[in-house]
């Protein structure tokens, strides 16, 4: 037999497990509809400009892409006020984790985070021989202070995910604050604000505004994928300190992002008001969600800020998880996330909140998994 050629350091990860097609699910169970609340995709399509970019740019799928974004990195540096030196784009946030990761981590390295959090965090960390400090979150929140004590000489990163995915909350201006204030300004403190665009608290932080601008040790993280409706094209981008920037891009990969997605991207960023439309669409549909929820019995992580819920449902999430899908809807649970007791629900049409608390009805009628206040 073949001897298993994987690093040492790759043994206890298994490779990632992609959710079924929509059509497979239907097709498997029988079912006429299948509602796909699982993914923290937009509820909305791509912006009418993007749509229109990827019409013209159809007939020039025999070239490759532009390798530097060079006018999507020029849009975002003036958008954001920065230079484009100060911005690394990749196919999606969570590549520029993974590039991230290559470039300053070393065997024996440590990253912090709060837990349950994104598992790119620890995933990439761990593929690289680095160790993960996992924090436990206080009230489904970032605990600054745990974190700020789980720092050691030989912490690397820092993550901060705000808001948090997958319990939806944010971190504070003022926690914010406190921790870049007194995390050692060795430590490279990352951002993640890939649901900065739904948020709407006066109270909830600009990394790049309040932090990147002022100099600090912070790469902001920020994806097309989500208000922006193009997650099935893979763009996101951080920005923070030259060097940063430049040790990811040593390591990125070569015509990283399509050039579809790159047009897109650039053409979604003249409508402001098309954003302010769907994040109040998505304040109005997720109030419902979460009340949804509640109604239910579920212990749900509130104030949700995003584009998504998190429910605790018991002890162990994939009976339920299963249920729903035999009923024809899909949601996370949320092991892999460190949280194996929960479901996250993401925001879908008023219509299909009401199918959601509707299977579910059905299910706790027949089972016992759902835990009850």
């Amino acid at each position: 037999m073949a001897r298993d050629p994987a690093r040492p350091a790759l043994a206890g990860l298994v490779p990632y497990e992609p959710g079924k097609p929509v059509e497979e699910v239907q097709r498997e169970l029988g079912l006429a509809r299948v509602v796909k609340l699982a993914s923290n995709e937009g509820q909305f399509g791509p912006f009418p400009a993007a749509v229109e970019a990827l019409e013209r740019g159809i007939g020039e799928l025999n070239r490759y892409p532009d390798g530097g974004a060079y006018r999507l990195v020029t849009r975002l540096a003036e958008r954001h006020g920065v230079e484009p030196e100060n911005v690394a784009v990749a196919a999606g946030a969570d590549a520029v984790v993974n590039y991230l990761s290559l470039a300053v981590l070393d065997p024996g390295d440590e990253v912090v985070c709060g837990w349950p959090s994104f598992p790119s965090y620890v995933l990439d960390a761990l593929k690289m021989g680095a160790t993960p400090v996992r924090v436990p979150l206080a009230d489904h929140r970032y605990d600054v202070e745990a974190i700020l004590a789980a720092v050691t000489e030989r912490t690397k990163i820092a993550y901060l995910c705000n808001p948090n995915n997958p319990t939806g909350t944010m971190i504070a201006r003022a926690e914010v604050d406190t921790f870049l204030e007194r995390v050692p300004a060795r430590v490279l403190t990352v951002l993640d604000e890939a649901y900065f665009e739904y948020v709407d608290e006066p109270d909830y932080p600009d990394g790049i505004e309040e932090h990147v601008k002022a100099g600090r040790n912070v790469l902001v993280l920020r994806t097309f994928s989500k208000i922006f409706g193009l997650a099935g094209l893979r763009v996101g981008y951080g920005i923070g300190p030259r060097e940063v920037v430049d040790a990811v891009k040593k390591v990125r990969n070569a015509f990283d992002v399509t050039q579809p997605a790159q047009d897109a991207a650039v053409a979604s960023l003249d409508d402001p008001d098309e954003v302010v439309r769907r994040r109040r669409l998505n304040a109005e549909a997720r109030a419902r969600l979460v009340e949804a929820c509640e109604e239910l019995g579920l212990t749900v992580a509130t104030p949700a800020v995003a584009n998504f819920a998190y429910a605790e449902v018991g002890e162990d999430a994939r009976p339920v998880f299963e249920a729903l899908l035999r009923e024809g809807v899909i949601v996370r649970p949320l092991g892999p996330f460190g949280a194996p007791g929960a479901i996250r629900v993401t925001v879908g049409t008023l219509e299909e909140t009401e199918l959601f608390a509707e299977a579910f009805r059905r299910v706790a009628a027949t089972a016992a998994a759902p835990a009850r206040r």
